[in-house]
């Protein structure tokens, strides 16, 4: 036998809330002109970071960090060419 739920109003009464006035997808536009991205984080990597600031701090220095390991790998692979007798 299944018992049915019954649903619990929580809202306060000051909090009347007319959505027939509610427009769907109102900032969707805006968000999809400024290019605004939603990134879902495991809870393991929410954990180590504060805010959404800190995680940009991250992979900013992710970033830098790859890219001048990618300058060092091209110019060692680089000078390797030229000292290999061909």
């Amino acid at each position: 036998m299944k018992v049915k739920k019954q649903s619990i109003d929580e809202l306060r009464p000051e909090y009347d809330f007319d959505y027939s006035k509610a427009a769907r997808g109102k900032y969707c536009r805006r968000l999809l002109e400024e290019g605004a991205n939603v990134v879902i984080l495991d809870p393991d990597i929410i954990s180590a970071f504060h805010d959404s600031a800190s995680v940009n701090k991250a992979l900013r220095a992710l970033l830098e960090l790859t890219r001048s390991t990618n300058r060092l790998t091209k110019r060692s692979a680089g000078s390797l060419k030229m000292q290999t007798p061909g």
